[in-house]
């Protein structure tokens, strides 16, 4: 399941532990993350996933199931 995934990676990129990270959690104000995380983690996520993410669709990444969303929408 692609939330897994995802989970995994925010929580080693994050540094957080993964039973935090829930497709409601918001990627900047409840993970800690910054616009450094934020960039390394779209890098991560298109080696992972082979997914190209625009920058349009990046300023609309706001929680996980945002991201969950668009790798699955590029996926199909």
């Amino acid at each position: 399941m692609t939330f897994d995934r995802v989970k995994e990676l925010l929580s080693k990129q994050l540094n957080i532990k993964q039973d935090k990270i829930n497709l409601d959690s918001k990627i900047l104000e409840d993970l800690g993350a910054d616009s450094l995380d934020v960039v390394e983690l779209l890098m991560t996520l298109e080696d992972e996933f082979g997914v190209v993410v625009s920058d349009e669709e990046a300023t609309n990444l706001k929680t996980v199931e945002d991201i969950v969303k668009i790798i699955d929408a590029n996926n199909k």
